[in-house]
């Protein structure tokens, strides 16, 4: 998709801090981090939301996770923990419409509570 940031990314047209990058997947430190570690992981593929991503892309959400936590061990998270996330729409705070996973750690995070 010609105008989305993460799409520029995916294809070096921005610079970013790759931490990991294969065919279909990349991954790169959040330049507006909330945790000590904040690595925002990407499929190459563009799919605005999860909710875009159909059958199709079963294997590349799979492999996703075996990535996040690859980088979890490699970071030292392995022990301590991590969260591992995706918003979907604007009010889940997606504010970037390509579907993307924030992994979160290094420090005590808050616990994600059910209420208001």
């Amino acid at each position: 998709m010609e105008d989305c940031i993460f799409c520029k990314i995916a294809a070096h047209q921005i610079p970013s801090q790759v931490v990991y990058e294969d065919d279909q997947i990349m991954a790169f430190n959040d330049i507006n981090p909330v945790a000590p570690v904040h690595i925002l992981i990407i499929p190459k593929e563009h799919y605005s939301s999860l909710l875009e991503a159909g059958g199709e892309a079963t294997l590349v959400l799979g492999k996703i996770q075996q990535v996040a936590a690859q980088i979890a061990r490699d970071k030292g998270l392995g022990s301590t923990g991590f969260r591992l996330l995706t918003n979907c729409g604007p009010n889940a705070g997606q504010v970037v419409m390509h579907l993307h996973y924030h992994l979160l750690g290094g420090d005590q995070l808050a616990p994600i509570g059910w209420s208001k």
